[in-house]
């Protein structure tokens, strides 16, 4: 599953969520019983989120190094010629 897909399902989650909310701060249990299922599902998607975010947090990091670490090397070496 991508990270768009992710939020997605996230933002669905989180609108199944609140409506129940209202239901169950009215008193009606079987609204309470699904948002108690609703946050464990809530649960698992958040982990993925967490898990595809950092990944892609990784790979454009990785994409931005790239070119910095040929620098910093370079620079390295003309640091040990002069010493």
């Amino acid at each position: 599953m991508g990270l768009k897909e992710t939020v997605n399902q996230m933002r669905k989650l989180l609108s199944e969520i609140n409506v129940d909310l209202e239901k169950s701060a009215n008193g009606n249990k079987a609204a309470s019983q699904r948002v108690r299922v609703h946050t464990i599902d809530l649960e698992k998607v958040a982990k993925l989120y967490r898990k595809e975010s950092v990944n892609a947090e990784k790979k454009s990091l990785g994409k931005a190094k790239s070119g910095s670490t040929k620098k910093t090397a370079s620079k390295k070496s003309a640091a040990k010629k002069k010493k």
